[in-house]
């Protein structure tokens, strides 16, 4: 399934992550290995957290940051990806589906 704007993400159960003076540095208890990101990449993630719903982060990161709606869509894409590719996300759906 492609990921877009109307995409919803949750964090993996076998995630845990810790916010350190307004980062935030995860660990994928699968494979033993720690990430961390910037205080950007830790609003994408507090998003997600609160909401699972990436258009309600885009909304969030738009109000928060000076930055365009085309460079928001296409780094919140390549974050997101990125995250799911590291197995940190997954992807539950778009919300025009029914659960």
């Amino acid at each position: 399934m492609p990921l877009d704007i109307p995409s919803r993400v949750r964090i993996r159960d076998d995630v845990l992550y810790q916010y350190l003076q307004g980062e935030t540095v995860l660990l994928d208890l699968a494979s033993g290995t720690y990430y961390g990101l910037d205080s950007v990449g830790t609003r994408v993630w507090q998003g997600i957290e609160q909401h699972g719903q990436l258009n309600k982060v885009r909304e969030a990161i738009l109000n928060e940051y000076d930055v365009s709606e085309q460079q928001c869509d296409a780094d919140l894409v390549d974050i997101v990806a990125d995250l799911i590719n590291k197995g940190l996300l997954e992807s539950v759906g778009t919300d025009d589906e029914t659960t």
